[in-house]
């Protein structure tokens, strides 16, 4: 009944997605479009509504005491947050300060549903202390638990403690009394204003898509309108190729003072799924790859391997956050196969929702990647030092 259910809404999602971006046509498309057309505007009046409420003092946010940073997006989805996350957290890190990633963990397993329903009905904050995926020495929790991004931040960072909750005041709190941090990390935190203090707000910008489609959710992908990176105290420009000019001049309209950052996706090295092993990147020179992934923009990682020198003979796409099954992995080996592909390929975000494999027919690597900062590294620089030492 799970697994129904999971590839209904991910059915369902395609099919939304396939709307927005106009690569559906028909009636049933048309229908959809207008329905979505109109929730859309009723989304930005409750975001404009909900900005007024904080702005002024209706609806309060909490102090902790601490430095907070919110690295985010306008946008939903495929901006590549995650190395950015992990890049800040190491810096600080570098810089001595004790830092905790707080997630809200999306898509990771919902509490037990008896219990949120009670919490409802009786009015009560929910006192449950948050996931602890790492505590800084281990890695706690698996990835259907964590969520894939906190699981993979804790996988890269083993000296930085990753909490998951929806109430990332609570979490903040936590993250001092029980670790003593002095640093958080809000990852996908842009939009969460309930928690401010002495906070940075780090937006990213994807050059490829930078305001989506223009409308907002869910007519479009903006979570709320361009207007708002006036909020922003530093803006990344990701998957840079330098032909940014205008782009430049849209945001600083937007927001004069901010700093602008650009950067890519910088390849690393291939690690085996299963072994560990790790792999030189020139290991797909001259080869033949299969690809398979489950994320917002698939064509910038397949195009990541053309660039390393490899042919893609088969591609397998699947809706973002997917969860995979055994068979489903099995299927993608065989017609890899059938193919005559010498090498299996995927993302680090997939692979830690892989279930584990009895064959092994093709080597299976999926890719470790980077943030390599392009232009506006003394921004970088002093937006940490910003951050340690104001």
């Amino acid at each position: 009944m799970r697994e129904t259910l999971r590839a209904w809404n991910e059915s369902l999602e395609t099919f939304v997605l396939e709307v927005i971006f106009d690569r559906r046509t028909g009636k049933r498309a048309a229908l959809m479009r207008g329905f979505l057309f109109g929730s859309s505007k009723l989304f930005t009046v409750a975001i404009k509504f909900r900005r007024f409420l904080y702005d002024h003092r209706v609806l309060r946010d909490a102090t902790l005491g601490v430095q907070v940073i919110a690295i985010g997006n306008l946008t939903v989805g495929g901006t590549g947050k995650t190395p950015v996350v992990e890049k800040f957290a190491r810096a600080l890190q570098d810089e001595g300060r004790k830092v905790a990633i707080l997630s809200r963990g999306y898509r990771s397993r919902p509490k037990p549903i008896h219990q949120r329903v009670l919490n409802r009905l009786l009015l009560r904050n929910d006192t449950t202390p948050p996931r602890v995926v790492s505590d800084g020495r281990s890695l706690l929790l698996d990835s259907e638990v964590a969520g894939d991004e906190p699981f993979m931040l804790a996988s890269n960072l083993k000296d930085v403690v990753v909490l998951v909750d929806k109430d990332r005041v609570k979490a903040g709190r936590y993250a001092i009394e029980q670790f003593g941090c002095d640093t958080l990390l809000l990852d996908d935190g842009f939009q969460y204003w309930k928690l401010r203090g002495r906070r940075q707000d780090v937006v990213l910008v994807d050059r490829q898509q930078p305001f989506g489609n223009h409308h907002l959710l869910p007519r479009g992908t903006l979570r709320e309108p361009p207007s708002h990176l006036a909020r922003a105290n530093v803006i990344f420009i990701t998957k840079s190729d330098g032909q940014t000019a205008e782009l430049r001049r849209q945001i600083q309209g937007l927001n004069p003072t901010a700093g602008i950052i650009e950067c890519i996706h910088q390849p690393l090295y291939f690690e085996d799924v299963f072994t560990g092993e790790r792999r030189d990147l020139s290991v797909l020179a001259g080869k033949k790859v299969a690809a398979i992934s489950g994320i917002a923009q698939p064509e910038s990682f397949e195009g990541s391997l053309l660039k390393l020198g490899c042919s893609l003979v088969y591609t397998k796409r699947f809706a973002d956050h997917h969860r995979f099954r055994q068979q489903e992995l099995l299927n993608f080996i065989n017609r890899s196969k059938k193919r005559q592909a010498d090498i299996l390929v995927t993302t680090q975000k997939d692979a830690v929702r892989f279930p584990k494999l009895d064959r092994r027919d093709l080597p299976f690597y999926f890719m470790r990647v980077e943030i390599k900062i392009q232009s506006g590294a003394d921004d970088f620089q002093d937006c940490v030092r910003r951050i340690c030492f104001r």
